[in-house]
């Protein structure tokens, strides 16, 4: 799966991509993943990371300086709409 840097802002927000950016070309593909997952005939599922594990790897990449809380939960839109303000 390609990776785009609208997945590190819907992360620092606590949001799945979906719902920060549902129109974004990583949404797509996690759109097209879950289908790939749904028709899977090996029944693997993976562990995913804790929200904690999530920010310390951000924090320790350089992806996130810091928590920033009142962006948690803001759309690319909300956050557009602010920054034209």
């Amino acid at each position: 799966v390609p990776r785009d840097n609208v997945v590190q802002r819907a992360e620092i927000r606590r949001m799945t991509v979906i719902e920060y950016d549902p129109k974004s070309n990583q949404a797509d593909e996690y759109r097209s993943l879950a289908d790939k997952i749904v028709n899977n005939k090996k029944l693997v599922i993976p562990k995913p990371l804790t929200m904690d594990e999530l920010e310390d790897l951000l924090m320790e990449f350089g992806i996130m300086d810091s928590e920033d809380e009142s962006i948690v939960g803001k759309t690319a839109a909300e956050e557009a709409q602010l920054a034209a303000a």
